[in-house]
């Protein structure tokens, strides 16, 4: 290994420095010009935009083993958890009232159809509840007459 010197390292450091704040730049303005070009696109260049990030995005996910499947799940959650712990109650409650809307919105379009199979899984789902509670119910009383048969004997 050839020995350096002080002085060349302090001028490597601050040629990378020099490249970093280039980059940095250059990340900027590339920006920039994606955001100036999206403010110009017409409703149908933005549709035909995503339409396309989203067939990738498909053709992407249709390619991705079990392992990166979990570990983007993974990291979108973890991404959710941390915004949500970083917002004011004031934007939760914007969320939560986007939330409702959207769902107001769904059920208002959806078919008889829809709404009789949503309707049929919240009984369903009330159904389960209950004989989860009865069973719970149960299981206490059994352990309880157990205790009680040892207090006896």
């Amino acid at each position: 290994m050839l020995p350096v010197d002080g002085r060349q390292l302090e001028n490597v450091k601050g040629e990378l420095l020099k490249l970093k704040k280039k980059e940095a730049a250059d990340c900027t303005t590339m920006a920039q010009r994606g955001q100036d070009r999206r403010a110009e696109e017409t409703e149908e260049q933005r549709n035909s935009r995503l339409s396309d990030m989203a067939q990738r995005g498909q053709e992407r996910r249709a390619e991705e083993t079990e392992e990166q499947r979990n570990s983007r799940l993974a990291v979108m959650a973890q991404r959710g958890q941390r915004r949500r712990a970083e917002e004011t109650d004031e934007q939760r409650n914007s969320r939560l009232a986007v939330m409702g809307q959207r769902s107001q919105e769904r059920r208002a379009e959806g078919t008889d159809e829809q709404r009789n199979s949503r309707l049929s899984a919240m009984v369903q789902h009330a159904r389960e509840r209950r004989l989860n509670v009865i069973e719970g119910q149960n299981q206490h009383q059994i352990q309880t007459f157990y205790a009680g048969r040892t207090v006896l004997n």
